[in-house]
């Protein structure tokens, strides 16, 4: 169990070290997935590698635990201050769905269902359709499995270059407004006298240690799964709706796996437990599954282009080009968006007051669009497509 279990850290250490080197531009998932991929296919490490290595139970319960503390991490005040780009991040999922139901007559239900949550979000979102692909028992179902661990390898590539250069189009508008007139075009009315609230996490913080944070978040998670058996609702969505509301009002602290120093841990978990749905892929498979991904990425971006750019959905906040790069935030996911939007600010700011106006302009954007994506709702169409499969 030892032995297997140091490979499988290996090969995810070997990812996570590339990503650091390459600053992102190599995706440290990809890397680890296309080496599992390949060993798998080699016969280098059984297919059953997971389970040898212990993994596989703690991967069961890792799940719940991190979608309550995802919930953590959302900051409600945030979102509302941001409506506009809340918006056109729902309604850029709702294109994500709609182009992979169009294609279902060529990919099929599985492949379709399962790629749609995936492309919407993370790593989550990822094991529960990847979970009950596998639980059909066929073969269409391990193909739709291997093609979700797949498509959330490589979507951070798909995704970055259309959000970066969107947002580079749009930052170029507004500094050539700002170099002819001197005047900063981004109007920030920030002025917020709201009183700060004294939250009871905040309060007794001090009580919130590593086993304490560990407990609340068992307790959450044995309460969705509880919710989920009595209402036929998946325990996801009630684990992210826990985290959302005992954070809101202050009960529980925010970003709490983060405070418990356990939350790499539980992500590496849920990581790991993707991972089997590569071993069932055959070498014959690959040719399919390669023409299943650019099938899915080329419909999906369309889909995003002509709703997002072309059709006036994007009058809600007045730009194709951030629109656009809104829309395509759901292939990244923070930090993703973060970086993203940084470097576009680098790239293009002459100075510190024109890197500051590009952040104004795209950062938050960027990243709320991220997170209702990603961190909120793609756990909650996993939820939904996990029913429909």
């Amino acid at each position: 169990m030892f032995f297997y279990l140091f490979i499988c850290m290996l090969i995810f250490g070997v990812g996570d070290v590339l990503g650091t080197y390459t600053k992102a531009k190599l995706s440290s998932v990809f890397v680890s997935l296309l080496l599992f991929l390949v060993l798998f296919l080699t016969g280098m490490i059984p297919t059953d590698i997971i389970n040898q290595a212990g993994l596989n139970q703690l991967g069961v319960w890792a799940s719940p635990f991190l979608i309550f503390h995802m919930g953590t991490m959302i900051n409600l005040d945030e979102l509302i201050r941001e409506w506009r780009t809340v918006i056109l991040s729902i309604i850029s999922m709702v294109v994500i769905a709609l182009a992979g139901i169009v294609i279902i007559p060529i990919l099929g239900k599985e492949n379709a269902y399962v790629s749609i949550p995936i492309l919407h979000g993370g790593v989550v979102a990822t094991k529960i359709m990847a979970d009950k692909a596998m639980s059909l028992g066929n073969e269409a179902g391990n193909l739709a499995a291997a093609l979700g661990a797949i498509l959330y390898a490589i979507q951070k590539f798909v995704g970055t270059p259309f959000a970066s250069y969107f947002g580079l189009r749009e930052a170029k508008k507004v500094l050539e407004e700002y170099r002819a007139t001197g005047v900063n075009p981004i109007k920030k009315n920030e002025k917020r006298n709201k009183k700060e609230r004294i939250l009871f996490a905040v309060k007794y913080d001090k009580y919130f240690g590593n086993f304490t944070c560990f407990a609340v978040t068992a307790f959450f998670a044995f309460l969705s799964n509880w919710l989920q058996r009595k209402t036929g609702i998946s325990y996801s969505i009630w684990a992210l709706f826990f985290g959302v509301l005992t954070t809101y009002i202050g009960i529980v602290p925010e970003r709490i796996l983060d405070k418990s120093k356990s939350s790499g841990l539980f992500s590496m978990a849920v990581f790991a437990a993707i991972i089997p749905s590569l071993g069932k892929v055959k070498v014959e498979q690959l040719a399919q599954l390669s023409i299943n991904i650019i099938v899915i990425f080329v419909v999906s971006i369309l889909f995003l282009y002509i709703f997002m750019y072309v059709l006036p959905i994007y009058k809600i906040n007045g730009s194709r080009n951030l629109s656009f790069g809104i829309s395509v935030c759901q292939l990244l996911g923070f930090p993703a968006t973060f970086l993203v939007a940084n470097e576009v600010a680098k790239a293009i700011s002459q100075n510190d007051e024109e890197q500051k106006i590009v952040m104004d302009l795209i950062m938050s954007k960027y990243v709320i669009a991220g997170i209702t994506t990603v961190t909120c709702l793609s756990i909650i169409t996993a939820g939904i497509f996990e029913k429909l499969l």
